[in-house]
C-alpha cells in the first residue's frame, strides 16, 4: 500500500469544506491518511483521536457527503479517486471488496452510491466504541462506579478587586492590597507549598487579625514565617470543606 496521499483543492478549498470546523477538517485529512489505496478506512477512532475531533465532526462529514459509511463502520473517502491514482505495480486492492461493489465512479472521479445503501449517521459496529471527547480541567467526570466527582480547578492568583469583593461579601477583616502584595512576594506559596485556595488564606488572615481596627498595622507586625505556617495548616481543611 502506498504511503503518500494526495488531496485536491477542488475539495479542500471549497467554501463548503472551509465552513466545517477546524477539527472536522483535520478529521477528514487524518481519515484520508489512514485510507487504503481505494480510499477505505476502518481506523475511524484512531483518526478522531489524532484530530481531536468529536462525534459531531464525524457527523458533519457524513452529512456533507465528504465520506460514506457502511453498516460495518468502514468509511470511504468520496473524492478519493479525484486526487489519488497509483501505478498498477504500486496498487494494493482494498480488503473491503464487498463495500467497493456497492459504489460506482462518476465522471469526475468521485464515488457515488449504487442505490441508497449507506449510512448517513455514525454507526459503530460491535467491536468499536464511540471516541470520548477530551475532558478539560473544569468539566465533571464519572468514575468506574458511576459516581460524579468534581475535577479541581487550577489555581489562579486573584486580583485586588477579587479579594476586595470576597472580603466585603464575607465581612472579613483583611486588607486586600496588603494580602495580594504579601503573597505575590511569596510567589503565591503557603509555606513551602503552592497555594491551593486564596479564599482559605483570606479566612486565615481574618482569624489572625481578629477584631483589630487596623489590618495594615497588624500585617506589619506579623512574622512572615508564622503567617505562612498558620495558613498552610488551615488551607487544606478549608479547601476540602468549602472548595472555591
Amino acid at each position: 500500500m502506498a504511503e503518500r496521499r494526495m488531496f485536491t483543492k477542488k475539495v479542500t478549498d471549497d467554501d463548503n469544506f472551509m465552513n466545517l470546523s477546524a477539527s472536522a477538517q483535520a478529521l477528514y485529512l487524518h481519515l484520508s491518511m489512514s485510507a487504503d489505496d481505494d480510499g477505505f478506512s476502518n481506523q475511524v477512532n484512531v483518526s478522531m483521536f489524532k484530530a481531536h475531533a468529536s462525534i459531531q465532526d464525524l457527523q458533519a462529514l457524513l452529512e456533507k457527503r465528504y465520506i460514506y459509511q457502511f453498516d460495518n463502520g468502514v468509511i470511504v473517502i468520496k473524492h478519493w479517486r479525484m486526487a489519488n491514482a497509483l501505478r498498477k505495480d504500486r496498487y494494493t486492492p482494498t480488503a473491503f471488496q464487498e463495500e467497493l461493489k456497492r459504489l460506482s465512479i462518476k465522471e469526475n472521479g468521485s464515488y457515488t452510491l449504487s442505490g441508497n445503501q449507506l449510512a448517513t449517521t455514525w454507526q459503530p459496529d460491535g467491536n468499536q466504541r464511540l471516541p470520548q471527547d477530551s475532558i478539560d480541567k473544569n468539566s465533571i467526570d464519572k468514575d468506574s462506579i458511576g459516581e460524579k466527582k468534581e475535577v479541581r480547578k487550577r489555581f489562579s492568583p486573584p486580583t485586588i478587586e477579587e479579594v476586595s469583593d470576597y472580603v466585603k461579601r464575607k465581612g472579613y477583616n483583611v486588607d486586600p492590597e496588603a494580602f495580594v502584595a504579601f503573597y505575590e512576594s511569596k510567589g503565591w506559596k503557603v509555606g513551602s507549598q503552592p497555594m491551593k485556595s486564596w479564599q482559605s488564606a483570606v479566612v486565615t488572615w481574618s482569624k489572625r487579625n481578629g477584631n483589630s481596627s487596623s489590618t495594615k498595622n497588624n500585617f506589619s507586625t506579623q512574622r512572615d514565617d508564622d503567617l505562612d505556617d498558620w495558613a498552610e495548616n488551615n488551607q487544606n481543611d478549608f479547601y476540602r470543606k468549602w472548595g472555591d
